[in-house]
């Protein structure tokens, strides 16, 4: 049988080269070979974003029975010596798939800075350039210029966009899952839509004469990718209701889950980077009851995910990131009655599934208290330049500002974490 991944013009040549007889197996091996490794640079990110700092202590990095230590227990993992939080029992299943990195330690302890720095891999202002996302990044890289589908879409936030990168991999924003993409449809005809579109193509030569041509694209980019979207039968994908009512409940009936799930039917269509975001990770106060809530809505939505790719073989090729922007003192604050834990970027976990990585392990190590790294310490570029490589992307490579400055994708410096190669 062919492969699939192998394209006519390939096969085309084979056939003039008098392959297709009984040799042409060994042709079939390198065009095999080209189509794993162009599967293997196209790979797609889901990045489960925890807005506003989920605390390592209580979640990835436990200290049960200390005094700063907190209420959780933790439990086995099926990978011996991984301990997680008792709250994340079906993600504890899956250990074998997936890494915590238990060292990250980063220089942002605001929230708006943090959140930047770990989108982009710089500081803001930094070189005074707006940086782009990852995910504006994985679309420029891995992204499919003529898809009629978004190449970065944002679920429950706004997240960061494209930076000087410029409109074409800004995200797509879908506030509520469960509505999609909503007004996809035209109020009018065929015909007439068709019209409309054409006087507003003439509406657009005449601004961007009196705006400039920066500008006028821009703003010519983002309504044609709307219109393109409106006319394209890909869109079903955005619509969580066509899924089976015992799969849609086993992610979990709340935003989060449904927003993993319809992470899970956008990657399926070719869509390179999906956020997903769960707030109220920002635990100031009531720090424990907070962590058991949301650690409940992850649990499902997470494990769910990774098992749904594993089973439709997308596991391999889509890397799946849960982190926040740091992770929160390893002491609890003195809050009254509902006591809580600080921002902390000195010392925090995130963790990692799929997207080719070596599963079964914990990189890194903090100190008895989980407040300093005592081995491995990974910095935001480290963090940045693992991402880029398990995708396929040159984090060395070059993009230019619109006035035509060269930017690194990761800054100098930068050593990304080997063991998971």
């Amino acid at each position: 049988m062919f492969n699939r991944d192998i394209s006519r013009r390939d096969l085309l040549k084979a056939s003039a080269m008098g392959l297709l007889g009984t040799s042409m197996s060994g042709w079939l091996n390198v065009l095999a070979a080209r189509a794993a490794q162009t599967q293997e640079r196209t790979k797609s990110c889901i990045l489960l974003w925890m807005d506003g700092g989920p605390s390592h202590k209580d979640t990835f990095d436990l200290r049960p029975g200390t005094e700063q230590g907190g209420p959780f227990h933790a439990i086995q993992t099926n990978v011996n010596g991984i301990q997680i939080s008792e709250h994340f029992p079906r993600l504890a299943r899956l250990m074998d798939q997936g890494v915590i990195v238990r060292s990250m330690s980063t220089g942002e302890g605001a929230h708006a800075r943090a959140k930047y720095n770990m989108h982009t891999g710089y500081r803001e202002g930094q070189g005074g350039v707006v940086y782009p996302s990852i995910g504006s990044i994985v679309s420029r890289e891995l992204g499919n210029p003529d898809s009629p589908l978004p190449n970065f879409v944002s679920i429950g936030n706004r997240s960061f966009g494209a930076g000087f990168l410029g409109t074409r991999h800004q995200p797509l924003i879908i506030n509520d899952p469960t509505r999609g993409v909503e007004n996809l449809r035209p109020a009018v005809s065929s015909q007439q839509f068709a019209g409309r579109i054409n006087l507003l193509e003439d509406l657009e030569a005449g601004f961007e004469r009196s705006h400039g041509h920066t500008v006028g694209n821009a703003h010519h980019t983002t309504y044609q990718r709307a219109v393109t979207l409106m006319n394209d039968q890909g869109t079903r994908s955005f619509d969580i209701s066509n899924e089976p009512q015992a799969n849609r409940a086993a992610y979990g009936a709340n935003r989060f889950g449904e927003g993993c799930l319809l992470a899970r039917r956008l990657i399926e269509t070719g869509i390179k980077f999906v956020e997903v975001t769960l707030g109220g990770w920002d635990t100031h106060q009531n720090n424990f009851e907070r962590v058991r809530q949301l650690s409940g809505q992850v649990d499902p939505a997470m494990s769910q995910l990774i098992t749904d790719l594993r089973e439709r073989g997308l596991l391999e090729s889509t890397l799946v990131i849960w982190m926040g922007e740091f992770g929160r003192t390893p002491r609890i604050n003195a809050r009254g009655a509902q006591p809580g834990r600080d921002h902390y970027p000195r010392a925090w976990s995130l963790a990692m599934f799929g997207g080719g990585i070596r599963g079964g392990q914990v990189i890194g190590r903090t100190d008895a208290e989980a407040a300093t790294v005592a081995e491995r310490p990974v910095s935001t570029i480290d963090f940045m330049a693992t991402v880029c490589r398990l995708l396929g992307i040159d984090y060395n490579r070059q993009n230019n500002t619109p006035n035509g400055r060269p930017v690194r994708i990761v800054d100098r410096g930068a050593n990304p974490i080997e063991q998971l190669f």
